[in-house]
Parts: structure tokens; C-alpha cells; sequence
């Protein structure tokens, strides 16, 4: 970080409700966001013409601005729909970017649709077993209580 901090250094930043730290730099900042990792960061520095050698605290209120709206509607900025998170949503069919408390709102949505339609994923996820294929007989036994008790 520089020695002299400029005088509208903001040490964190609101965006789309998250903090950001203004001491990272912005497109490290910006991975604190849930629904954002480093790659679409630094794609979206790229499209609003933002320097990703600033530091976050370093950015005015209209790049900030900037940088929400290209986050919020991608496709307009030409960002390729291969790019983003969300691909062919089951509801609308739509290619989106989830980000944060959307994000948790989607993932509950597809854990209740995987539920109610009693697929092997959501009954496994309603068993709160492993849902991926993992091996269950010797691990993720934390939590319940399983081994050989000794006499005596």
C-alpha cells in the first residue's frame, strides 16, 4: 500500500451487502462478495475500466456504481454466458450470475425442488448424508456416534 493515503480512502466498502476490505486490492476485494471468484472479478474490472492495480478503498462512488452494475446484468457487458454461474436456471432457462443473499436463496430453492421430487440427491441431502458419490463407511462420521464400544 502506498505511504500516503489519499484523503477519500474508505477502509471498507459496502457492496451488494457485503464488506469489503479497502486495503485489498479491487479485484481481490471484490472474491469477498459471495458468487464472485477471482476470474469473473477480474472480467468485470476489465468491462468497467477499472484499474485492478487500486487499491478497493482507493475507488470513487461512480466506479463502485459501475462495478455493481456490470456485476448485476453481465450480458450486457458482453460477458459470455459460458462465464457465468447460474446456466440454465430450471425455472426460466435464463443464464444469470448469482450473487450474494440471491445465491443462498437459489441453493435452498434447488435442495427443496431436489426434495419434493424425491430424487437420490435430495433424499440424500434430506438423510444429511454425502450427496457427490464420496465414501461414507469410515469418514464424515462427525456428529453421530459410531465405533466399538470395550469390555471390561
Amino acid at each position: 500500500m502506498a505511504l500516503v493515503v489519499p484523503e477519500k480512502f474508505q477502509h471498507i466498502l459496502r457492496v451488494m451487502n457485503t464488506n469489503i476490505d479497502g486495503k485489498h486490492k479491487i479485484m481481490f476485494g471484490l472474491t469477498a462478495i459471495r458468487g464472485v471468484g477471482r476470474r469473473y472479478a477480474n472480467i468485470v474490472c476489465k468491462k468497467a475500466e477499472i484499474d485492478m492495480r487500486r487499491r478497493a478503498g482507493e475507488l470513487s462512488d461512480e466506479e463502485v456504481e459501475k462495478l455493481v452494475t456490470v456485476m448485476q446484468n453481465p450480458q450486457s457487458y458482453k460477458i459470455p454466458k459460458w462465464f457465468l454461474n447460474r446456466r440454465k436456471d430450471v425455472k426460466d432457462g435464463k443464464y444469470s450470475q448469482v450473487m450474494s443473499n440471491n445465491l443462498d436463496n437459489k441453493l435452498r430453492e434447488d435442495c427443496e425442488r431436489l426434495k419434493k421430487i424425491r430424487a437420490h440427491r435430495g433424499l440424500r441431502l434430506y438423510w444429511g448424508l454425502r450427496v457427490r458419490g464420496q465414501h461414507t463407511k469410515t469418514t464424515g462420521r462427525k456428529g453421530r456416534t459410531v465405533g466399538v464400544s470395550k469390555k471390561k
